[in-house]
């Protein structure tokens, strides 16, 4: 599910997924597994609070990866 990230309009890091959340911008939320739980945990809260799927992604590698950038990720979201 991560391969949908490639192409499509996202948002990667957390400031930047707490502001499309808190916008009603975010379709998908992607945590990684294993990502600071402080800074993934209110994210995937809120996000189930607005009805916004959250898939958690493996690794942070694997998700920077799948958002095209040569470093980790701890979240990305769909918008």
């Amino acid at each position: 599910m991560l391969n949908e990230l490639e192409n499509a309009s996202k948002v990667v890091g957390v400031k930047q997924v707490r502001r499309a959340l808190a916008n009603g911008q975010a379709k998908r939320l992607y945590p990684a597994k294993d990502a600071d739980p402080q800074l993934t945990e209110p994210l995937a809260r809120q996000a189930a609070e607005q009805g916004v799927e959250t898939v958690w992604a493996e690794s942070m590698k694997a998700l920077g990866r799948a958002c095209g950038i040569g470093v980790g990720a701890a979240v990305a979201a769909l918008i």
